[in-house]
Order: C-alpha cells, then sequence, then structure tokens
C-alpha cells in the first residue's frame, strides 16, 4: 500500500514551504515527489514506533521528520488522515513543526517504475 502525504508549516497562507511524500507500507521506504522550502532527501526509511512514524534517511536510524498519529496498523487501516509533523530545517538549522495531511490511499501493489527501492 502506498499513501501520499503533504507536509507544510503550521500558517500555510504565510508560510508556502511543502513536501509531498509517498510511503510505501510493505517496504517501509518513502520517496519525495515534490518539495518547496522543506528539503528531505530523494528517499529514505520509515519506522513506526507507538503511533509515531519516522522518516530517516537512507540507512540512518535518525527521524529527519516525525509525523505524530499517523500508523498503519497489519489490516492495512490508517489511524489518521492528520495530526502534527516535526523536522529540522536544512536551511536555518532549527526545529520545524507543522502538520501532515493524508492525501491518497493506494490500496494496489506498488511496481516502482525506478529502481530507488529496490537498493
Amino acid at each position: 500500500m502506498r499513501l501520499t502525504i503533504l507536509i507544510n508549516g503550521s500558517d500555510p497562507s504565510v508560510n508556502h514551504d511543502y513536501a509531498v511524500l509517498w510511503l510505501d507500507t510493505e517496504q517501509h521506504r518513502w520517496s519525495r515527489e515534490a518539495h518547496q522550502g522543506i528539503d528531505f532527501p530523494a528517499w529514505g526509511e520509515v519506522r513506526d514506533v507507538d503511533g509515531v512514524t519516522m522518516l530517516c534517511a537512507p540507512r540512518d536510524d535518525a527521524p529527519l521528520c516525525t509525523l505524530r498519529g499517523l500508523h498503519v496498523d497489519r489490516k492495512l487501516r490508517v489511524s489518521a488522515a492528520q495530526g502534527s509533523a516535526a523536522w529540522s530545517s536544512a536551511s536555518e538549522h532549527v526545529p520545524m513543526r507543522g502538520y501532515w495531511r493524508l492525501q491518497a490511499v493506494d490500496r494496489q501493489p506498488v511496481h516502482a517504475e525506478h529502481g530507488v527501492f529496490d537498493s
């Protein structure tokens, strides 16, 4: 299953920074599909600990971003459609807070066109 997530600042009408990510729940990986101002790597790994989804860089346990309230259970049910997000600003090196919103759920098996998730 693949989730499309929008992450943006606490007031999108003032701060237009955002990131759109695809989260692959089978391979526990994510990829950055679009972004402006929130600069994450092209892909990374997903970790879920007690209802907090952590987006990590490839082969790194330290989270780049945490999504509170996002959890996918064994029956592929998504716990929430939105919640709080926290990440570090790449340009200013300060903690940032905002929100994540579930944009889409694709329950069909995902076959990546390119091998980003093959490594």
